[in-house]
């Protein structure tokens, strides 16, 4: 600047060049620092107008004066030195508004002919737009950088082709096993284990090519707490460009997954081995999801029935099975796929040795949870029960013959009894003759098995029939509770409500209500007293038995109705019977159009129902 104010120039001169010059300049004179000078550009910077020229800067700016810059003049006008300002903050009473700006500004001496030290020139540059533009810059780096430093995945910055460690963050250098200190380091030498695997080569070459990289489940060995180890991860590699479109640094980011991964090996593995052991068992085993399309059948049905792996299960299935009852089949399975009951239901396959023939199969599924409680997929099996459905079918027939054949013996057996005690009791052997009677009543019990008995055989056969007819439901209530109380030792309370006429197999529902009594009477041996009731409820009859005695175990309650089941357990040997009673009076009220149930507490009694629609509609 001094070499800019020779000596030889006059200030006037040098006003003139003021006034004239396209950047902000002003003159400043004398110990009061008097604008001399001012061109339009500094007053447009001051936010003043001419009217401060020939006035003290200290008038004209007032504001400033508690800036320091005051300080600087005087230093200037003082010393003989010139005063560079670099992106400086003033506060500046700018046409009402008092805000910060920001200057370059240059303060240099104005000299005389006599080399004395007379005023101070100014040149100066607004820079305000600038340093909040690299303000906010710098904010946003910061917030970056924080956000990176308190984020949960693995981020790390390498800036130039050298791959120097501008930042990484503590997940990121607890991945690579190390700390802090890597950071400014070259990847290289931070991770020297890194040498011999792909990743190094893959960040050079995105400096060239400029394009992202992203990989998943990849394999990468690292020196972690003392050893070499491997682990898996899904990353990615993205360029950071400037203005120009240059790469000048790749950011980069990655999730462990290792754990997932071994996971899911082991799952793998686990499968491998549960399909080696379905592939040899005899049963056909299946799995499907949970929609219900299979997904894997055992090698035992490829084997048996001779299909291409490559067909579809689901239609294979469809193709083998007897075709009139398929639709209620699949009804059944889209119910438990539906509410995730398991499925059970017996059905005929076509035997593939065979084409005229159909085989007995039983299948079974039951459906397999996630962690959220929803059905991620179902396990099912096929067993061949063909045998044993024929031993069934002998068995059942062997039942009805041996029954029919029974039935006329004992009938002829019963007649000579009643004979028998009828003859004695005229010649006055009562004692005899009561000898008769009981055995008359043993008769009448074994009748009942074996009444029992075949109704099983036609119910199986399905060849029970109900003669259905117009009835006085109460009166047969009555009926019924008359003749087991002759009998009984309880004393059966009837909760009577009239009912009246309804349209159903009237010995059929006599054989319900008695079996339902009688099941009361016997398994309440401590109690003296059981609760008959009915009800009626718009077209529907309910019926209840409620007794007083052992009752039924929650988990053994959905047995009751099977056929052949009895009381279980050390209480066995105390009941007598077939357990076909209860079968019986089920299918019964199945074929009336209505249902059976129980409702009961271990210790505490059970309460026995059925429903039937009054009138058929």
């Amino acid at each position: 600047m001094k070499n800019f104010l020779d000596p030889n120039i006059s200030p006037e001169s040098l006003s003139t060049l003021f006034s004239q010059a396209p950047v902000a300049m002003s003159l400043l004179m004398g110990d009061d620092f008097i604008i001399t000078n001012a061109n339009q550009q500094i007053l447009d910077l001051w936010g003043r107008g001419d009217s401060v020229i020939g006035m003290s800067l200290y008038d004209a700016l007032p504001e400033i004066k508690s800036q320091g810059l005051f300080e600087i003049l005087n230093d200037v006008y003082r010393k003989g030195e010139i005063f560079n300002g670099n992106k400086w903050p003033v506060f500046l009473d700018k046409y009402g508004n008092y805000e910060e700006h920001f200057f370059n500004f240059i303060y240099a001496p104005v000299y005389n002919d006599d080399k004395k030290i007379i005023g101070v020139s100014v040149v100066a540059t607004e820079v305000t737009d600038q340093v909040i533009s690299e303000q906010k810059l710098k904010e946003s780096e910061y917030r970056f950088e924080d956000l990176i430093k308190k984020s949960d995945y693995c981020i790390a910055i390498y800036r130039s082709e050298d791959l120097y460690v501008e930042l990484a963050n503590e997940p990121m250098l607890k991945t690579w096993g190390k700390d802090a200190s890597v950071i400014g380091m070259k990847l290289e030498d931070a991770l020297p284990e890194l040498e011999g695997q792909p990743f190094i080569g893959i960040l050079k070459d995105i400096f060239k090519t400029g394009k992202t990289y992203t990989a998943t489940e990849d394999q990468v060995n690292l020196f972690v707490d003392g050893k070499l180890q491997t682990f898996y991860y899904n990353f990615s590699y993205k360029p950071l460009k400037n203005s120009s479109g240059e790469v000048y640094a790749i950011y980069n980011t990655a999730i462990n997954v290792t754990d997932q991964i071994i996971a899911g090996k082991k799952i793998q593995e686990s499968e491998k081995k549960y399909k080696d052991l379905a592939d040899s068992m005899p049963q056909f085993v299946w799995t499907c999801d949970k929609n219900g399309k299979i997904t894997y059948m055992n090698e035992s049905w490829y084997k048996y029935m001779g299909f291409n792996k490559d067909e579809d299960a689901n239609e294979q299935i469809r193709k083998i099975i007897k075709p009139e009852v398929y639709p209620n089949i699949l009804r059944i399975w889209e119910e438990s796929v539906h509410s995730g009951k398991p499925f059970e239901v017996e059905y005929e396959f076509l035997d593939p040795q065979n084409p005229e023939v159909y085989r007995w199969f039983l299948g079974r599924a039951v459906a397999n949870y996630d962690e959220n409680g929803e059905i991620n997929r179902w396990i099912g099996t096929f067993t061949d029960i063909d045998d044993f459905k024929q031993l069934q079918t002998q068995k059942d027939n062997f039942l009805g013959i041996a029954s029919h054949e029974l039935k006329t013996p004992l009938t002829s057996l019963k007649l000579y009894t009643q004979f028998i005690e009828l003859n004695l009791n005229k010649q006055g052997d009562s004692k005899n003759a009561e000898v008769a009677k009981r055995m008359n009543y043993q008769i009448d019990k074994l009748t009942e098995l074996i009444n029992d008995l075949l109704d099983v055989t036609k119910i199986q056969n399905g060849k029970i029939q109900l003669n259905e007819s117009d009835f006085d439901f109460d009166q047969l209530v009555e009926e019924v509770i008359a003749e087991q109380q002759m009998t009984a030792r309880h004393k059966i309370l009837f909760d009577k409500h009239h009912i009246g006429n309804i349209t159903a197999d009237r010995h059929r529902i006599s054989q319900v209500i008695s079996n339902l009594i009688s099941n009361a009477i016997k398994y309440s041996p401590d109690a003296d007293e059981i609760l008959v009731s009915t009800e009626l409820k718009d077209n529907t009859i309910k019926f209840s038995v409620k007794d007083f005695g052992i009752g039924i175990p929650s988990d053994k309650q959905h047995k009751v109705f099977e056929q052949y089941y009895r009381v279980s357990g050390t209480k066995e040997h105390t009941f007598p019977g077939l357990g076909l009673g209860l079968y019986i009076s089920s299918e019964i009220i199945k074929r009336s159009g209505g249902k059976i149930y129980v409702n009961s507490i271990e210790g505490n009694g059970s309460d026995f129902c059925f429903e039937i629609p009054k009138i058929k509609i």
